[in-house]
């Protein structure tokens, strides 16, 4: 079955080419295109769609917003961001709204069918100039946790705070790896790993790993 993809881009044209270039492609089905947010959150849910590609800068409702929105009424969509935007400042607040993947444009016509389909399996596609962006954002703003007793860790994990083995999960997935080899660094089994990263979630409050990499850099969503 295809994937049902929208678009939300306020350039007619683009918003065109967009639809023009998912259409192409037999796994994906371009199910909506919506010139604003307000647009988009009002016509995309009954939809259904499984994949969003969003632009930052639109009319009205900015794209950073309407993605918050959007996460909130279709918590199993799956957003990558769609924009001329490099800056880490946008790049953060996008990813702690709830998108999962930042393509910088002008992205070619296979990149963006290769994002669409790696973010609908679970991905979060992202150019490498922004990947080692969020990289070595993190790396300057975390230090290496001190020890503390199995009883201070569990008072972590009762409060809210990130015990030092969530910390240093989080700081694995920031440097892009994969959960198998997390548990093989950390020499514990992959279902240990999973149960990091869901508690991880959880005390952050969010639903992706790039979401829980900006949080934990101190991106708060604003208000």
């Amino acid at each position: 079955m295809a994937i049902h993809v929208i678009v939300v881009e306020d350039d007619s044209r683009l918003r065109a080419g967009l639809m023009e270039i998912i259409n192409s492609d037999p796994d994906c089905a371009c199910v909506g295109a919506f010139g604003s947010g307000e647009e988009a959150l009002e016509k995309a849910p009954p939809l259904k769609p499984q994949v969003a590609v969003m632009d930052i800068n639109l009319p009205g409702m900015d794209g950073i917003e309407c993605v918050r929105q959007l996460s909130e009424r279709l918590p199993k969509l799956q957003i990558v961001m769609l924009t001329i935007y490099q800056d880490t400042n946008n790049l953060f607040r996008a990813l702690a709204a709830g998108a999962h993947g930042y393509l910088v444009k002008p992205a070619r016509a296979r990149d963006l069918l290769a994002a669409i389909r790696d973010i609908h399996q679970g991905g979060a596609p992202m150019t490498s100039a922004l990947a080692r962006k969020v990289v070595d954002a993190f790396r300057k703003q975390t230090t290496p946790a001190p020890a503390v007793s199995s009883s201070a860790a569990a008072d972590g994990a009762e409060n809210g705070e990130l015990a030092p083995r969530e910390k240093e999960v989080l700081d694995l997935l920031a440097q892009g790896f994969s959960y198998k080899e997390i548990a093989d660094r950390l020499n514990v089994a992959f279902a240990t790993v999973h149960t990091y990263v869901l508690r991880i979630y959880k005390k952050l409050h969010v639903r992706s790993k790039n979401a829980a990499v900006a949080r934990w850099l101190g991106y708060q969503r604003s208000e």
